[in-house]
């Protein structure tokens, strides 16, 4: 991975972080100032206006390098890549406290689930629980089911059983949310619940843990192919989002590894273990 990699360096040739003084050029080196993703799901683009990279959730933090004709650019806290995102999108910063930790739920305008749902959030959003009522939480922004959430210190234990939950969500390129997720994405989503620190692209992800090529195959490893990546649930089964299906599916590993060579994509390049 290139410490000068666009995708992770917070600098756009106008604006660049302080840290950067010296490596780049830039107009300007700034201090970032914090700030909150504010909608459900926010697209994160690699220029204003352009193409979709990835995704950010509700309540995830960024570092708001500049604001310029209606875009941030920003840098993702939870794996630092950079990008922009529409500005009326964020917020200002709050400690989150939770994490919604079901394949998703919905924000209420009152203490009652038959009230007005104001937004359908999704796995891994993080809120901010003011208030505990009997079964719901509230935060500053409505009432979320109980059950629903989890405690930003208490991650999940098993990676994979966090990418199940996203069994049959829709393919997207550059999704991170149940709404539409990629291979990466799913990923990324499963490990950074359990508290690993993961990237977010799978050229990036590959250089995850220790190689096992050769060895016997367990639950949990990731295996790659050139701008692909997806996890053993089981020795002879894959999880994976893939535009096969346009799904998050299972796959026998064995033939999904044939499929995927000779529809042209190579074969497995890595086999990666936490």
């Amino acid at each position: 991975m290139s410490a000068m990699d666009r995708r992770l360096t917070p600098a756009n040739g106008r604006v660049a972080a302080l840290e950067l003084q010296g490596r780049v050029e830039a107009e300007r080196f700034v201090a970032p100032m914090a700030a909150r993703v504010a909608r459900p799901v926010l697209d994160l683009l690699a220029a204003p206006g352009g193409a979709r990279e990835r995704q950010l959730l509700s309540g995830e933090a960024v570092e708001l390098f500049e604001t310029r004709e209606g875009w941030a650019f920003v840098r993702a806290a939870r794996d630092g890549y950079c990008g922009y995102v529409a500005a009326e999108a964020l917020a200002e910063p709050r400690d989150a406290t939770h994490i919604v930790a079901t394949p998703a739920t919905h924000l209420y305008a009152e203490a009652d689930i038959k009230s007005p749902d104001l937004a359908h959030l999704s796995f891994g959003s993080r809120v901010t629980v003011t208030n505990e009522l009997k079964t719901l939480f509230e935060t500053p922004e409505g009432f979320i089911p109980k059950k629903h959430l989890r405690e930003v210190d208490r991650p999940f234990q098993d990676p994979v059983t966090v990418a199940q939950m996203f069994f049959g969500t829709p393919y997207l390129w550059g999704g991170n949310s149940k709404l539409g997720i990629d291979c990466s994405g799913l990923v990324q989503a499963a490990l950074l619940a359990c508290g690993i620190p993961c990237p977010g692209d799978s050229d990036l992800q590959q250089a995850l843990g220790r190689d096992v090529d050769g060895e016997a195959p367990e639950r949990g490893d990731l295996w790659f192919w050139k701008g692909h990546v997806a996890m053993l649930v089981d020795p002879e089964t894959i999880i994976h989002a893939n535009g096969h299906a346009m799904a998050v599916t299972y796959e026998d590993a064995r033939k999904a590894a044939l499929r995927i060579e000779a529809q042209g994509d190579g074969p497995v390049t890595h086999r990666r273990r936490l």
